[in-house]
């Protein structure tokens, strides 16, 4: 499978040639993947899938999939061409953990969110719940391991049954979570996160070997600086939206910060139970964050930093940046860009290099103080915007078009008189479905227990239709939701190339 010679990071699930232009290029391999992804449709649909709260439901342009993706994408170069340049021990930490080559964090980082479903984090939660209630399919659903999925199944370049075949680096550069669903243990995400399925184990597991001295359960150098360039940009670029949205409440987010610095001692004393029974106190939500922190992350969290990063979040943020509402004045926009790429410069420039790093951290992470300025501005959108029940009423109603879809199309499929008449790629992925799903029968018998073909038969069924209503868009999910309940006319483009 391997070119002779060829550096093992470069292979491909299968060897290809590449031509004269490609081999001018330098490093063609990687640049070859990086093109494969940007032109995958499902890199092009990004842009209609929400990030955190939709453009439509926001009124306004918001970030989305794709420019989130682009942004960190920009992150995530930066941040290796900085490690590659180097030439003191952290450098040569990175070299012997397998290089942090620019052009496959790029790639990886491009490639991070393919798997998310349609209306954001809320439908990779409700296709979890479905994948495992409707259908047994005990692994659920988790936008990471279908990212993987889409490389190297769902999608396709040229070729049937390699994905995108992209090389052995790119695709272990993605693997945030390399474990199956229960595996995490105590590192970082834990048991419910996983970054590929039982049917996709083996393909992960090769591309993995390429970095014989990253531990089994570890990220590989340029996967860990994607996943810090991911939470850099989530936790400032969200904080863009909502700013620019005005949901975010100057006399709430100060009055939250207040409390917290005056009553540090009595919430430092008060009962776990008794602050989440009363989060609209303010003091108590940050408390509550604090200790969280301690619980998960014992390894790194610190008092003092958290306290200084609440401090730091607080002037900058709190009573700088949202003190003047934006008002999409050219000052508003210079302001906001000052801020924006003053934060990521000091973020990039404290990466830190562990040969030796914690369960729940990578080889490459943010310095102890910036990790814990990081968690409080997640924890800004997250507590104050995440929460607010007008968003959740929407949430429930985008959840209730995930769940009429599934339901319909498994019906749909149930029905012997006219499942042939399904959309195409609906039974192209069932059928795909089944294939891998009878291959691990033959090649890991012990993933799959007793379950005879015909039981796997009905699993792949369900991993069929959770993959296609996944690759939907927002709109494309609820113009066919219409469609399927009869609700309305636009018969021809309403649900073009579905």
């Amino acid at each position: 499978m391997a070119h002779e010679g060829l550096d093992p990071r470069q292979t491909r699930r299968l060897p290809e040639a590449l031509d004269e232009f490609q081999r001018a290029e330098g490093h063609p391999h990687f640049r070859v993947d990086v093109e494969r992804i940007r032109f995958s449709p499902f890199y092009s649909r990004l842009s209609a899938v929400t990030q955190v709260i939709s453009q439509t439901g926001a009124g306004l342009a918001v970030h989305n999939r794709l420019t989130h993706s682009i942004k960190v994408a920009a992150v995530a170069r930066a941040i290796a061409t900085h490690l590659s340049t180097r030439t003191d021990e952290a450098s040569r930490i990175v070299a012997e953990l397998g290089g942090a080559h620019p052009v496959v964090v790029q790639a990886a980082a491009a490639a991070h969110d393919l798997g998310h479903p349609p209306f954001g984090h809320l439908g990779e939660h409700t296709l979890d719940r479905l994948a495992r209630a409707r259908f047994g399919l005990t692994e659920g659903f988790e936008g990471n391991a279908q990212t993987y999925r889409i490389l190297t199944r769902l999608d396709e370049h040229d070729r049937p049954g390699v994905g995108l075949n992209l090389t052995a680096a790119v695709r272990a550069a993605v693997l945030k979570y390399p474990w199956r669903r229960g595996e995490g243990g105590s590192r970082r995400g834990g048991m419910s996160k996983f970054n590929h399925y039982a049917v996709d184990e083996q393909d992960a597991l090769q591309a993995l070997a390429a970095y014989p001295l990253i531990e089994r359960g570890q990220q590989t150098v340029e996967c860990s600086i994607m996943d810090i360039s991911d939470d850099i940009a989530y936790s400032l670029h969200d904080l863009d939206d909502f700013y620019r949205a005005g949901l975010l409440n100057s006399a709430t987010l100060s009055a939250e910060f207040r409390a917290w610095h005056r009553d540090l001692a009595t919430l430092r004393a008060a009962d776990e139970h008794a602050l989440a029974a009363d989060t609209r106190t303010p003091g108590h939500s940050l408390e509550l964050l604090w200790r969280r922190l301690c619980s998960k992350d014992g390894w790194i969290a610190d008092a003092d930093a958290f306290g200084e990063a609440v401090a730091k979040v607080g002037t900058e943020v709190i009573d700088g940046l949202v003190a003047e509402p934006f008002d999409g004045s050219l000052a508003s926009e210079r302001s906001l860009a000052r801020f924006t790429a003053a934060w990521i410069a000091r973020l990039q420039s404290s990466i830190e290099v562990h040969r030796s790093p914690d369960l729940r951290s990578g080889h490459v992470s943010l310095s102890r103080q910036t990790w814990h300025e990081v968690a409080v501005l997640k924890f800004l959108h997250e507590r104050f915007i995440l929460e607010r029940p007008d968003l959740t009423v929407y949430q429930r109603g985008q959840a209730s078009v995930l769940e009429r879809l599934v339901c319909g199309f498994a019906g749909w499929l149930d029905d012997p008189r006219d499942a042939r008449r399904a959309p195409r790629r609906l039974l192209d992925l069932v059928e795909l479905a089944v294939d891998d799903y009878r291959r691990l029968r033959t090649d890991a018998p012990e993933l799959v227990g007793s379950r005879t073909v015909a039981e796997l038969d009905v699993l792949a069924r369900g991993r069929g239709i959770i993959d296609y209503v996944a690759s939907l868009t927002d709109a494309q999910a609820v113009s066919l939701d219409a469609m399927l309940a009869g609700r309305t006319e636009r018969l021809w483009d309403a649900g073009q190339g579905l």
